[in-house]
């Protein structure tokens, strides 16, 4: 039995704090939504930009980055993705215009393209599989840690600063997590081989196309040539990289992994939770401060049932999946999630927070359930030298899950609300409630603010009902594709290191190891 890494657990600790910025950014950035309307003068329109411009680089960025790390070095990876989501950050507290956070925010997203994959790739070389499960359950708890605190704290910064001030929560935290990691991480590599230039260059091109063609559409069509241009690109550059990598010798991702029904399934499942949660999500923090008239520190708290129950319920995940399987954890947390949003599409115009609460809670425990399982599956499935490469397919995924959601249920929201406005209504009141509420302030028309209100809240009922039925659906998914893990005797995980014969090793440990999927949404 190889002996286990004797500072695994200090290890995770860095993990979970080295991710807290992208948790923390993104939570912020939620609550931060009104305010950019109000003092940056961002359009419906730049706010999705603000969104998407993260994710259209994460998601281009994310295969190649794994791929780096795993020649190059995780912790190098890791360092790098948190001294470019830092500095960013910093630059996005001086930003004087929408188009200036949308760039710098794309900068964000190359860093959490870094960022993202080495966390779970180191995460996979130090557990083995007996404690995997425990210390993602670990994991995604101080993750909730993070995004209890951070909208908390951002609603504080909102009620005394100017917008900006949100994303300083980042610069401390990723500077410690730079010091951690260089202190406490040993450097781990895969066996060394030739770069896969030719499919780190297709790879980036489709998937910026890909998601460039999905968040265009809205604004200007599915027909537009902006948008169709950007979708046949993205089949172009996408079916080459899938040619390219089945042939060359060395390929930064072996289509191998897509051979296992685990992994397709329950990436295919979460792919379409992301899609019916995201842009629901999105509706929340504008419901709460726009439609209740919630401060932002207000806002931000009203989020704790969710995020505790999540936290509550990761034990209770990992309990389900050791005594009855990933399959019965999987299905029966997305089946608690579109329960969840079952609750929200019922949400009225006459209805407070309770109703609310009373999703979020729902949503959070399935949340909780299915995060150990998913992740779990995932970790276990991937040979230690493309733990980079196949933790960054994960994170591509569910970004492309994201996008789709911003995109399509973003422009459900939007017809949604339309329809519900009184007929009489027209220009920027009709589009957006942000708007519609400073007409009527403007102009003293109580009635105009409380149809929009109005609008807004049958708006999310109708599109909450898309999240249900991504969530029963992939339910259906996981539990018809995912396959019960044969019965193992669990080996220690060694510790990391850099020499060819290790990763040997671990690829040894993990042969019997079924493949799976997923990381938490």
């Amino acid at each position: 039995m190889v002996e286990r890494h004797p500072r695994r657990w200090l290890i995770l600790g860095v993990l979970c704090l080295s991710l807290l910025v992208a948790v923390v950014d993104n939570m912020v950035l939620n609550i931060a939504i009104p305010a950019l309307i109000r003092d940056l003068g961002a359009s419906t329109a730049d706010i999705q930009w603000i969104i998407d411009a993260y994710i259209l680089v994460f998601a281009g960025a994310l295969l190649t980055a794994g791929s780096l790390s795993d020649r190059h070095g995780r912790r190098l990876g890791l360092v790098i993705g948190l001294t470019v989501f830092g500095g960013a950050s910093a630059l996005a507290t001086i930003c004087q215009t929408p188009g200036q956070l949308i760039t710098v925010r794309g900068l964000m997203g190359l860093g959490a393209a870094f960022l993202m994959p080495g966390t779970l790739a180191i995460l996979t070389t130090v557990f083995a599989e007996d404690e995997r499960k425990k210390a993602i359950a670990i994991w995604s708890s101080v993750l909730m840690l993070g995004a209890l605190g951070g909208p908390t704290l951002g609603g504080l910064l909102l009620e005394h600063f100017w917008w900006g001030s949100v994303f300083l929560l980042n610069i401390p935290i990723a500077i410690l997590g730079i010091v951690a990691a260089l202190v406490i991480i040993p450097e781990s590599r895969g066996p060394a081989g030739r770069p896969d230039t030719v499919g780190a260059l297709l790879s980036t091109i489709g998937m910026t196309a890909l998601v460039w063609g999905v968040i265009s559409a809205p604004e200007h069509g599915w027909e537009s040539l902006r948008t169709s241009g950007g979708f046949a690109v993205a089949a172009i550059a996408l079916t080459g990289f899938i040619v390219w990598e089945r042939r060359v010798a060395e390929p930064m991702l072996p289509m191998s992994l897509f051979r296992d029904r685990n992994f397709r399934g329950a990436s295919l499942s979460l792919v379409l939770l992301s899609f019916s949660a995201g842009g629901v999500m999105l509706a929340i923090t504008q419901y709460l401060q726009f439609v209740l008239g919630y401060e932002p520190i207000k806002a931000g708290a009203a989020f704790i049932p969710m995020l505790v129950t999540t936290m509550v319920f990761n034990g209770v995940g990992v309990v389900v999946d050791k005594r009855f399987g990933a399959r019965v954890a999987l299905s029966a947390g997305l089946l608690l999630v579109a329960g969840g949003f079952a609750v929200l599409a019922s949400l009225g115009p006459a209805d407070g927070y309770l109703t609310l609460a009373t999703a979020l809670v729902i949503i959070g425990m399935g949340s909780g359930v299915a995060s150990p399982a998913a992740v779990g599956t995932l970790l276990g499935a991937l040979p230690p030298e493309r733990a980079g490469v196949g933790s960054a397919v994960n994170d591509t995924v569910q970004q492309i899950g994201t996008a789709l959601s911003v995109a399509v249920l973003g422009s459900v929201l939007t017809t949604a609300y339309r329809a519900s406005m009184p007929e009489d209504v027209a220009g920027p009141a009709r589009d957006s409630l942000g708007d519609a509420l400073g007409v009527a302030t403007a102009t003293g028309n109580a009635r105009l603010a409380d149809a929009a209100r109005t609008a807004f809240v049958e708006a999310i009922a109708v599109t909450s009902l898309i999240g249900v039925a991504g969530g029963i659906a992939a339910a259906i998914l996981a539990a018809a594709m995912l396959r019960p893990k044969p019965a193992t005797v669990p080996e220690a995980a060694g510790p990391l290191s850099t020499e060819a014969e290790t990763a040997k090793k671990l690829s040894t440990d993990s042969a019997s190891q079924p493949a799976g999927v997923e990381r938490q949404y």
